[in-house]
């Protein structure tokens, strides 16, 4: 049986609780909370189940994150969710989610990010917009937009390749101000623009089931399970809006006492943003009706609530704020993702070199090689379809993640747990239940963001095995030369 080699304690503990908090809410945040609202309300229809929608989303995001706790103060070290479900299950289910992070989630996240960066820089300097096609080469357009997009990559991977101090004092910045922007925006919009009877109106009917028709404008009433149907495709936005905040475990390596800190960082940064999100959309339902929201221009809803703040000039508050946000988001997602191939490297699961650090005591060459990646998702345009096919996958991660939470306490019992899972095995296991029920909804009423998604990673099980034997062989060659 080959034997799991010993993780070298070679990073630096540098990040403390406020620094993996500002983490985990600085990965959540990006564009998707000035976006999705729209979509949303398109599926769901009315304000009581656009606000339950985020709350449903917070509430599993956050007993997830709670869960994952017990799951890091049992590991505390790099790598994260990929050393959990290697000690729950096995080295194959371990690798088939650090090949979809790095192929997919990971690469095809930053890539979304910084184009989000870029069109909304674009407002800005409209030259640099996706309109501004530099070069057409055929099947392949590059923009303005993509070279932008890029260009905040290599810069922010450059940053983090100088060290984790360089990395955290940018995450920790952006993060505070985007929070106290967003909190900011909520609080102008619900006291400064509060419209009673815009609020009102949208409450009158707040439970009714409805689905927005994006040809005629009109609300069309729905029942049974359309309404599951609606609850299903809503979730998409608003769990990729919630997303990422398991990235502080894999940096698990370079958190001073991370067996206390990435638990509270988990669940105070998960609170954060459930907090910011609720709170954003009761702001948006206080200065737009249901139909501004449901069909605003491209989806931007918080262009449309921040003009009806501030006039004309909200265009321009909200460009500025998403600049922030998603510049600090990809900084936190580019920072956490190496680290993970950094494991799977010294696993002998990854390329070699990914498992070295640099002179900065960082993995350098897997952030280079997950920028260049991203680059390459960037310039295809695909990463916007890549990330809907993984939806599924990413939930499937999840839940057997917290599903190791039961294994491992059956497998082995007498590992120091010095967290555990809050409300377990109740809330660990409602979420499980409720993951695999927005799973089966996906399968059966978005089957083109399930079957491509599980495609993707079924692919990593020919390549795991091409790995494995390498590493098989690797330590034949170490046995004989000892």
């Amino acid at each position: 049986m080959k034997i799991v080699p010993e993780q070298h304690e070679d990073m630096k503990r540098e990040l403390g609780l406020l620094d993996a908090t500002m983490l985990v809410a600085g990965s959540m945040i990006g564009s998707g909370i000035f976006i999705v609202s729209s979509d949303i309300v398109r599926n769901v229809g009315s304000a009581g189940w656009l606000i339950f929608i985020w709350l449903l989303t917070g509430l599993i995001t956050v007993i997830a994150a709670m869960s994952y706790g017990e799951l890091s103060a049992m590991f505390p070290k790099a790598g994260g969710q990929y050393v959990y479900l290697r000690e729950a299950y096995n080295r194959l289910v371990a690798f088939l989610y650090g090949w979809s992070l790095f192929m997919v989630i990971q690469a095809g996240t930053i890539a979304a990010v910084g184009v989000a960066f870029a069109k909304f820089t674009a407002y800005i300097f409209p030259a640099l917009s996706d309109e501004n096609v530099l070069w057409d080469l055929g099947n392949v357009k590059i923009n303005a937009a993509q070279l932008v997009a890029i260009a905040t990559v290599v810069i922010l991977t450059w940053v983090n390749s100088r060290g984790v101090r360089n990395g955290k004092v940018i995450q920790t910045v952006f993060t505070l101000i985007k929070i106290l922007s967003l909190g900011g925006l909520i609080v102008m919009g619900l006291i400064g623009a509060f419209n009673t009877q815009i609020w009102n109106t949208n409450w009158a009917a707040a439970w009714d089931t409805v689905r927005w028709d994006t040809e005629s404008g009109a609300a069309i009433p729905i029942g049974g399970a359309a309404v599951f149907a609606g609850i299903v495709s809503a979730m998409v936005g608003s769990l990729f809006s919630s997303d990422a905040w398991n990235n502080v475990t894999f940096i698990a390596g370079e958190i001073r006492n991370p067996r206390r800190n990435i638990g509270m960082s988990l669940f105070l940064g998960t609170m954060i943003v459930t907090v910011i999100y609720v709170s954003a959309n009761l702001m948006y339902l206080a200065t737009l009706s249901m139909e501004q929201i449901a069909f605003a221009p491209a989806d931007r809803v918080a262009v449309v609530a921040a003009q009806a703040i501030f006039g004309e000039v909200g265009t321009l508050v909200i460009a500025v704020m998403i600049m922030v946000s998603t510049f600090g988001c990809n900084n936190g997602l580019i920072l956490a993702g190496a680290r993970v191939y950094y494991t799977m490297a010294q696993d002998g699961l990854f390329f070699k070199r990914a498992g070295e650090l640099n002179k900065f005591e960082v993995p350098g060459w897997g952030l280079w090689a997950q920028c260049i990646w991203t680059s390459v998702l960037c310039l295809t345009g695909r990463y916007g379809d890549l990330l809907n096919y993984v939806i599924f996958v990413v939930l499937i991660f999840y839940a057997l993640t917290i599903g190791g939470v039961f294994i491992l306490r059956r497998k082995r019992p007498d590992v120091e747990r010095p967290y555990k899972a809050f409300g377990y095995p109740v809330l660990p296991a409602f979420y499980i239940l409720a993951a695999s029920t927005i799973c089966v909804g996906l399968l059966i009423y978005q089957p083109t963001f399930t079957w491509p998604g599980l495609v993707i990673v079924l692919l990593g099980i020919p390549v795991f095995f091409v790995w494995n034997k390498k590493g098989f062989a690797m330590d034949a060659q170490i046995d004989t030369d000892d």
